[in-house]
């Protein structure tokens, strides 16, 4: 039986390429992005942060330009050969948010974008408490998903089976900020600041967004 983070992997495999093109430059389009990185970089005590689900490695590099020392983890090794191609000075390793290749406490924040979105209601409590195992007390984590859309509620699933002509498996979950943020708080988090947008126009995937600020207990 093939596994969520198997389908997961092997999905991003075959899209990694066209994923670098069409993605790895939208935060010069993304303001409310850019300003919450800025924001988590400010919290952020010395030490490294992690860049969880980093596809080809352009938030990474973007938390570095901010003057943090950041790891991008992402379980698809087609992926992680592509960050370290683009961004040779950097670090990034193998790994999801149902095991990450850090110690406990070993890093002082945390970046989710958008990783969370292929964690079933299921396996989210053990994704959270993954979070906390690695972040420090008192380090911060910056997390964000998508709410929901012309057709997805909150609360929803979204399947794909096919994505720029390649074949994938994939499931996208809409999620409620609200049960997010009890969800962080029974595994070790306070969230701090919420922080919802509509989508940009003709920049990206036409969804409501949430962005969850939370500090480790």
């Amino acid at each position: 039986m093939v596994s969520r983070v198997d389908q997961v992997r092997a999905s991003y495999d075959a899209v990694a390429y066209r994923y670098a093109e069409e993605i790895a430059g939208e935060l010069a389009a993304k303001p409310v992005d850019r300003a919450l990185y800025r924001l988590f970089a400010e919290l952020v005590d010395d030490g490294p942060v992690g860049d969880v689900g980093c596809g080809p490695g352009h938030v990474t590099a973007h938390l570095a330009e901010l003057g943090l020392d950041p790891v991008g983890v992402d379980p698809s090794p087609r992926m992680i050969d592509l960050a370290r191609a683009r961004y040779p000075e950097l670090s990034f390793e193998l790994g999801s948010l149902a095991e990450l290749p850090v110690d406990d406490g070993g890093w002082a924040g945390a970046v989710a974008p958008y990783s969370i979105i292929h964690v079933p209601v299921e396996a989210r409590s053990a994704a959270w408490t993954e979070l906390a195992r690695v972040i420090r007390p008192g380090g911060w984590l910056l997390v964000a998903f998508h709410i929901e859309t012309a057709d997805r509620p909150p609360g929803s699933t979204g399947h794909v089976a096919e994505w720029w002509g390649h074949a994938v498996d994939l499931d996208f979950h809409f999620l409620d900020p609200a049960q997010a943020t009890t969800e962080l708080a029974a595994a070790g988090w306070t969230v701090m600041a919420r922080t919802d947008r509509e989508p940009w126009p003709e920049v990206e995937y036409q969804s409501r967004r949430s962005y969850l600020l939370a500090r480790r207990e």
